[in-house]
């Protein structure tokens, strides 16, 4: 076997020379790969093993038998090929020497005057594909992760990803979190990060070389991923498996996966302010909208942020913290008492809004805006309680609404209640089309339907239904996590409903310096914390384990803790208040669904009270 991989290694270079003279010819070539097989780093979120590495075994194994039948013969004609070989490259070479017929016109390089001979002696211009086995639709996170699901699965599968973006498939926390702590003035360029942990990771999933060119994607032997940037599907044949793109493009698909996540929602006194307005205000959601908020801040003198959720409160924080260096007024205003009043029970969202003016913030509770005009070179804003707010630059972080526009021409249902595509158990809204991420609305056996924006959310469904294409019939039974970051410092980790309109029981304990985001990446390698968290399980829950409670903290004091939220008495959510590394924990309490006579013993399965 070793000898065998050992005569490869040296016949590979001609094995490509002889299958490139081959393929001009017209001929079948003698070796069918055209380049030394790779083996592709797996991507961190992917459940299984990359794709490409058991069948380029297997191939070992059969080429070694034609090496150990004959493999002087082998060798002796690649010989004859690789002179030919040469002879064409010369020839092609002295064409391209030649006198330009203009003499203002640069010479053709060799690839360019290649391309310009004719059919029998070049290679056909490239044409993208018309069909693909499996077509997903959106280039975020959860068509990633189905596109690396369905190789594990279907290791020879060709997919073709298509977005409206100009960027391959990238992950979007960073955009709100870590990108604006970086110390590097390159950043908007580079999209590379430190992690609260110091290790350096880019903001894409994978980098072009992962990927396989869409033009060669019907015809590269072991399949692969491509990706369609800048292109939108506008119409779907759901009876026709075919799809119509922005560019008027036709492709058909044997499945489909719709993925084709959420538009920023604004506020409709903006749209109705007019353009002098609009052009300054930024929907947060893309790599663009980063950076163009990032030139904003650098240049201008204040940044008023609308929204009091996740996004809004971590651009509030990142902004606030280098507002001091940049001479920059930030400003927040929201319609709740405080920050993610949504979300957190009244007591915790006073101490957050606490933290987010500490880091340098103006933020105006219980703001309703009225009007927003345009007067003397500033966005003028007035709330509804008189209150007058006078900015360079919004920033409207209000929500996301699940982009579904393909509904109608597919015929595909949109739930009334919560929006986005209804699907079944096994996130199928067809017996050939699924959808995943924010644009899904799923049934959850727990908690009834629901539909979920947060990246774990989108890397599990959209992995599930990866294998679903692929014959799995899996249902989806996660309970997707979500985090948030107020800077390296304080942050905290969601899972099931967290409404703060239901009862809550919080238990809080004293921090350490170890009970920090920037702690828990060091221990866990990573800053996307979903990606350590989902494949995690906890053990049996048995309360009354761990070490007993000591006595109650202050009330202000509420550096890390639990916070149980309520339905019948039941527990459906849970908020780990930096407390990090314990989700599967928190997933097994509401998988069990069971009612608990005291929370505080079920807090001490989390071990807050460790020093």
């Amino acid at each position: 076997m070793f000898k065998c991989k050992a005569a490869w290694n040296k016949l590979a270079p001609l094995a490509r020379a002889s299958s490139t003279l081959c393929r001009q010819a017209g001929k079948r070539a003698v070796f069918r790969h055209e380049r030394t097989p790779q083996f592709v780093q797996p991507a961190h979120m992917s459940s299984g093993p990359s794709g490409g590495g058991g069948e380029n075994t297997l191939y070992f194994v059969l080429v070694g038998a034609t090496c150990l039948a004959g493999g002087a013969y082998a060798y002796s004609t690649l010989v004859g090929d690789r002179e030919r070989y040469q002879q064409r490259i010369t020839e092609i070479e002295s064409r391209s020497s030649k006198p330009a017929a203009e003499p203002s016109t640069p010479a053709k390089t060799q690839l360019e005057t290649a391309a310009s001979e004719p059919a029998s002696a070049a290679a056909s211009p490239a044409v993208e594909p018309t069909h693909a086995p499996y077509l997903l639709i959106g280039g975020g996170t959860a068509s990633f992760a189905a596109a690396r699901s369905i190789r594990a699965r279907d290791p020879g599968a060709r997919v073709l990803i298509v977005t409206e973006e100009d960027d391959l498939p990238y992950m979007r926390p960073p955009l709100s979190k870590e990108l604006w702590f970086s110390d590097d003035p390159t950043v908007t360029e580079t999209l590379c990060f430190k992690q609260w942990n110091g290790k350096e990771r880019s903001i894409y999933f994978q980098p072009p070389s992962f990927y396989v060119s869409p033009t060669e994607l019907e015809s590269v032997e072991n399949g692969g991923v491509a990706v369609l940037t800048g292109r939108k599907v506008m119409h779907m044949d759901v009876r026709g498996n075919k799809v119509k793109l922005s560019d008027g493009t036709e492709i058909s698909y044997d499945k489909c996966l719709i993925a084709t996540g959420g538009i920023p929602r604004n506020l409709q006194v903006i749209e109705r302010a007019g353009d002098e307005v609009m052009k300054r205000t930024t929907l947060f959601r893309k790599i663009e909208d980063f950076k163009a908020l990032e030139k904003v801040s650098r240049e201008l003198k204040s940044i008023t942020i609308i929204g009091g959720g996740f996004l809004g409160s971590e651009l509030a924080c990142a902004l606030g913290r280098r507002s001091a260096d940049l001479g920059l007024e930030v400003v927040q205003m929201f319609p709740e008492k405080g920050n993610m009043g949504k979300v957190l029970p009244e007591y915790l969202s006073n101490w957050t809004t606490d933290k987010v003016k500490k880091e340098g913030v103006k933020v105006l509770t219980e703001a309703v805006v009225k009007n927003v005009t345009y007067k003397e070179g500033k966005v003028e804003i007035k709330l509804k309680d008189g209150r007058v707010v006078k900015t360079d630059h919004v920033v409207a972080a209000v929500g996301l609404e699940p982009s579904v526009e393909l509904a109608k021409s597919a015929g595909l249902e949109i739930d009334s209640d919560f929006g986005g595509f209804r699907v079944n158990a096994e996130l199928q809204a067809r017996s050939n089309i699924w959808v995943a991420g924010d644009a899904a609305c799923f049934y959850d056996i727990k908690l009834g339907r629901r539909r979920v924006e947060h990246h774990d959310h989108a890397v599990v469904s959209g992995r599930l239904a990866g294998e679903n294409m692929t014959g799995a019939r899996k249902p989806y039974w996660h309970q997707s996590m979500f985090w948030s970051d107020l800077g390296p410092d304080v942050g905290y980790e969601a899972i099931g409903i967290v409404d703060s309109s239901l009862p809550t029981v919080g238990v809080f304990a004293k921090a350490t310096a170890k009970d920090t985001p920037k702690a828990a990446t060091e221990q866990s390698g990573t800053g996307i914390r979903s990606e350590s968290e989902t494949e995690a399980v906890a053990g049996s829950v048995a309360v009354g384990k761990a070490a007993p409670t000591p006595p109650p903290q202050q009330k202000e004091d509420y550096g890390k803790g639990v916070i149980f939220y309520l339905r019948d008495k039941v527990v459906v959510g849970i908020v780990l208040w930096n407390v990090f590394n314990r989700m599967p924990i928190a997933r097994k309490i509401i998988k069990d669904g069971e009612e608990h006579a005291d929370l505080n013993e079920v807090a001490k399965l989390f071990n807050i009270h460790e020093e």
